[in-house]
């Protein structure tokens, strides 16, 4: 039963110590989906059809996660949204 609970506290740990951050982008009324796209393309490295298709979830349901990974990876990445004029946080 302790190699079960070890295994367990490891699993835990390694999604303690290997969690994905997250760009969300929320709505506003400011910006165009023409900014929003290109803006994703240019900072989060996005296809156009992502790009467009985060822009449609964010201006339907509020917000979108954009972006995964390691944070030291997202945070110049949201920087770029937030100095584009766009609402963004890791979480």
């Amino acid at each position: 039963m302790s190699t079960q609970e070890k295994t367990l506290e490891d699993v835990l740990l390694d999604e303690a110590v290997n969690k994905e951050n997250e760009i969300v982008l929320y709505n506003d009324d400011v910006n165009t989906f023409d900014h929003v796209i290109e803006t994703l393309i240019y900072a989060c490295d996005h296809t156009p059809e992502q790009a467009e298709q985060c822009s449609i979830i964010v201006h339907y349901k509020g917000k979108c996660t954009v972006k995964t990974g390691a944070y030291p990876d997202l945070e110049p990445r949201c920087s770029m949204l937030l100095e584009a004029g766009l609402s963004a946080e890791i979480v």
